[in-house]
């Protein structure tokens, strides 16, 4: 007779695939949070550039 029943160790085999499941749910979540923060990155590096560009644009006006 076996030391753990059938029932546990389909309950431990179930748990053990849902949290396979949800780190691989985690990993795509990950993912997304970088691609976001590329995307600001970016966002933010074009508004730098616009402000720089306009500034050399008045200095030359000024000088």
């Amino acid at each position: 007779m076996p030391s753990v029943s059938r029932s546990k160790q389909v309950a431990v085999l179930a748990l053990g695939g849902a949290l396979a499941v949800a780190g691989l749910a985690g990993c795509e979540t990950t993912q997304e949070k970088a691609e976001a923060q590329r995307a600001e990155s970016a966002r933010i590096l074009k508004q730098r550039e616009k402000r720089q560009q306009k500034k050399h644009q008045d200095e030359k006006e000024k000088g």
